[in-house]
């Protein structure tokens, strides 16, 4: 079930009716609607509206239509206009390149620190590019900080090949790391009886780690053993930036599926021992990259731990995305270490070859149902155990930073990488990115702060005994 475009298009419809009281410029949103996808005529046009955004005439009113203005243009642009208006922005609202350089020369003529003073500060003018100035007027707009963030979103693939564009992406990253400080996030509760229709909607189409299904999925993923847990901005206090799913169960969780079962029957969570973190999906594609701080899940922990006295284990059951390309590269490597000799045998056999244990490893791999073959499935299971372990805890092409996300993620807000399951998510997806794998870390409240610290300042990870021993 996917409620994406039901629900974005009510934003936009959202913020055209708020900013239509607000608009009032010559290139609005009527004009815009004309060409959709914004040729050369309408780009001039574009380009006089911007340029009268960043105009000292009139009041804070004035600035404010002419920028909601421009804002309810760009919404009715197709991806080919929305592209090329961005392109005008981001090019002919570049910085001054010859003021920057004037700028420079003066303070390489400074004398006295009061006449460096100015020229620094003269400088720092020069180097902020005037497309900054016009998209910081979106900030004083209704839902303008989420028009901002979704105008990211768009922007982030466009930039990957375009300079101007990447300039610009980083400067709305710049401006939006500033805005989402940590410390102004707020963590609420999310129930079936409570929340609005909308934001529930969201929970469907935002859910990027276990997909939901249906209505009824989502209910028992909000049922009285469960618990979700979302933050908010107060600029943007209807959409969650963050939710985490979580389950109240007996005894560490270790298969993804049973723990989603539907038909399974409702636990007491008064009963249950132990917290399982089973999906923390980020909602905003718009704020990729922008750290929300470490200590999200410790700020769940700490909030579920006087509700449930008896809860003695918070712990996550998360997947490994990276595992399968790391694993797909490795293979193709040439590596001779990475088949053990103790697990030759087993492949080999499992495969029906004589010779070529990497080449026998990625064949039943590539086997469709190959998981429910006993054969195949014990002789895959100690070599990529152990080299899902290897995945998280050695390969450190990024420094003293762990390749996978997930991992990264978790083991940065203090947790302990405590157990690898096997057969854990068996759905095609679960197969597809990490041969079924799926890892617990636990969190636990003595531990987090050294942990973090031990990760984040050395790189060091703290990690359980038997997943040493898979080493």
């Amino acid at each position: 079930m996917n409620g994406n475009s039901g629900f974005l298009d009510r934003t936009i419809v959202r913020i055209r009716r708020a900013w239509g009281s607000i608009a009032g410029a010559a290139f609005d949103a009527e004009t815009a609607s004309l060409n959709p996808d914004l040729p050369e005529k309408a780009a001039e046009s574009l380009f006089e509206q911007m340029r009268s955004c960043l105009e000292p005439r009139g009041g804070e009113v004035s600035a404010r239509a002419r920028a909601a203005a421009l804002g309810q243009a760009y919404l009715v642009l197709n991806g080919t206009g929305r592209e090329r208006f961005l392109k005008v922005l981001a090019e002919r609202f570049d910085v001054d390149h010859a003021a920057v350089d004037k700028a420079i020369e003066d303070l390489g003529r400074a004398r006295g620190m009061d006449a460096r003073r100015l020229a620094e500060q003269a400088l720092r003018k020069a180097l902020e590019a005037p497309r900054v100035r016009l998209l910081t007027q979106f900030n004083a707009l209704p839902d303008g900080v989420k028009f901002l963030v979704d105008l990211r979103a768009e922007l982030i693939p466009l930039a990957r090949q375009d300079p101007a564009l990447k300039a610009m992406e980083a400067e709305i990253m710049a401006l939006l790391t500033t805005w989402f400080d940590v410390d102004f996030l707020e963590l609420r509760r999310i129930t079936w009886d409570t929340a609005s229709a909308a934001l529930l909607e969201k929970l469907i189409a935002y859910e990027a780690v276990h997909a939901i299904e249906s209505w009824d999925d989502l209910k028992n993923r909000l049922d009285s053993d469960r618990r979700c847990f979302a933050y908010f901005h107060p600029r943007m206090p209807d959409e969650p930036l963050i939710f985490v799913e979580v389950a109240l169960v007996d005894g560490m969780a270790d298969n993804v599926q049973a723990l989603l079962d539907e038909d399974a029957p409702v636990q007491d969570p008064g009963a249950a021992d132990t917290a399982i973190f089973y999906s923390i999906s980020n909602a905003q594609k718009g704020l990729a990259g922008i750290s929300f701080g470490n200590f999200l899940i410790k700020r769940v922990v700490d909030s579920l731990a006087p509700e449930f006295k008896g809860l003695k284990t918070f712990a996550t059951l998360s997947p490994v995305p990276g595992f399968g390309a790391w694993l797909d590269g490795a293979l193709g490597a040439g590596d001779s270490g990475l088949i053990r000799s103790g697990e030759r045998k087993a492949l080999l056999a499992a495969a029906g070859r004589e010779e070529g244990a990497k080449g026998a490893l990625k064949e039943l791999l590539a086997r469709p149902g190959w998981h429910e073959d006993e054969v195949i499935a014990k002789a895959l299971k100690a070599p990529l155990m152990r080299l899902c372990v290897r995945y998280l805890v050695t390969e450190r092409p990024k420094g003293e930073r762990v390749s996978d996300r997930v991992a990264h993620f978790h083991l940065s807000n203090g947790a302990r990488l405590d157990r690898i399951n096997w057969m854990a998510d068996t759905s095609a997806r679960g197969l597809a990115r990490s041969a079924g794998i799926m890892v617990n870390y636990v969190y636990s409240p003595g531990e987090i702060d050294d942990n973090h610290e031990a990760y984040t300042s050395s790189g060091r990870i703290a990690t359980s005994s038997s997943v040493r021993g898979l080493l």
